[in-house]
């Protein structure tokens, strides 16, 4: 730990820029001191990142060049080191963050803790205290329940971007301390469904409207047990908060359990029941024929993604179950099994168009049979596996050397390199 007092940080996220700015606005307003930064990616395929920093009477833009045009290298290569040493300029007492429309606030969180710039995370010099998600009410329903690309609307994070909107959109809001809903939906039926899709998917999240805020008062809207940055445990509850289990404009929330394991190539087939007529779905997977991999399936609109959420803790390569959170241990043992311990499906699903019966016979015809069942794991490992094998991605540094950066961040105006536009 450093032996400085931490700087509070802000996090504000979203899809429509014009609020977000706003918002930010209005917190740098509130509080003489306030570093708003912000990069802008939309120039990242090539290579170029423009940030802007604004403090006191400065507005600062700089265009970077990364060597990879992706938001790994914008964390590690600039915004990682430039938290630190704003956090360390005597003239700043807090910053906002305010994340490209294109960026997750969670794995920017999960950066700030974990990643290294010299020998210790920046979370050593910031204090985490909100993550803001700003909603746009006339765009938000149809971007979280659409199946357009990033890429269709020039918002990719980089050149292999392949998320659709409604992930960003859902992720954004999922993260959330404080949701701050801009503007008005189109009709009322419009804003009758946003919120009951936001009931589900974010039931815990507090709800302001940006055009009866000030800088104060949205800050006060975050509760005391927000989540404040913490990363979810992939392992932990799939719900925050208590959703409503009726349904509500069409909106359904379906909860998928069971203790045997899916067969790979049924459960390749089913995965189409989580596209069509779906808003969201997230949970971990047993498939039979890798039985030490707990397996994370998430969707939102047109897209779905399934990852390596780690072992099982009765795999043989499994952690400790000392070196796992309490929420996980207890989740274990709630349904721990003899022979196969922690391994089961839990999945939640937020239904449109779909009926819960459709995904749950089609999850349910995913399962091994009785006679599958009985045949073992020794057979199971050699069933056919559509799912492949594992990667890391290519820019999965850990660490930040600050000696590559440079250290002349809000310094004179004969000392930039800025922009004027």
């Amino acid at each position: 730990m450093t032996d400085h007092p931490r700087v509070p940080l802000f996090l504000i996220s979203g899809l429509a820029p014009g609020p977000n700015s706003t918002l930010a606005a209005l917190l740098r307003e509130a509080e003489p001191g306030t570093a708003v930064v912000h990069h802008d990616l939309r120039q990242i395929g090539a290579g170029i990142v423009r940030r802007r920093i604004q403090l006191g009477d400065r507005d600062q833009l700089t265009a970077l060049e990364l060597a990879h045009g992706c938001v790994s290298c914008t964390l590690r290569e600039d915004l990682l080191p430039l938290l630190r040493r704003l956090a360390r300029n005597p003239e700043v007492r807090r910053i906002v963050l305010r994340l490209d429309e294109a960026m997750e606030p969670e794995p920017v969180s999960w950066a700030i803790r974990n990643v290294l710039v010299g020998d210790h995370p920046v979370l050593d010099d910031v204090d985490l205290r909100a993550v803001l998600t700003v909603v746009d009410c006339a765009t938000w329903l149809g971007d979280a329940t659409g199946d357009a690309l990033l890429a269709e609307r020039d918002l990719r994070a980089s050149p292999e971007d392949e998320r659709t909107v409604a992930q960003v959109a859902l992720s954004q809001v999922e993260f959330a301390d404080v949701l701050v809903l801009a503007g008005a939906a189109p009709d009322a039926w419009t804003a009758a469904k946003s919120s009951a899709v936001l009931d589900r998917v974010a039931p815990s999240v507090p709800r302001v409207e940006l055009s009866r805020v000030d800088g104060a008062s949205v800050l006060d809207a975050v509760p005391s047990d927000a989540r404040r940055g913490e990363v979810t445990d992939m392992h932990g509850a799939l719900l925050r908060g208590q959703p409503p289990l009726h349904t509500d404009c069409g909106i359904a929330l379906v909860t998928f359990t069971a203790q045997r394991p899916f067969h790979p190539e049924r459960l390749h087939e089913a995965i189409d029941v989580l596209l069509d007529g779906v808003v969201r779905t997230r949970g971990r997977a047993w498939v039979a024929s890798q039985p030490d991999v707990a397996f994370w399936i998430e969707s939102a609109g047109g897209g779905l993604g399934i990852g390596h959420a780690g072992s099982w803790l009765a795999s043989a390569d499994g952690p400790e179950w000392t070196d796992v959170s309490a929420e996980r241990r207890t989740l274990a043992s709630l349904r721990w099994d003899p022979e196969h311990g922690d391994r089961a499906q839990e999945i939640v699903v937020v239904t449109d168009h779909t009926t819960p019966e459709e995904i749950e016979a089609a999850l349910n015809g995913a399962l091994l049979t009785d006679e599958e069942l009985a045949a073992g794991q020794d057979v199971w490992r050699y069933y056919p596996d559509p799912f492949g094998d594992w990667h890391e991605e290519p820019c999965d540094d850990t660490e930040v050397d600050p000696a590559k950066h440079d250290a002349s961040v809000l310094n004179d105006a004969s000392d930039r390199k800025d922009e004027n536009q």
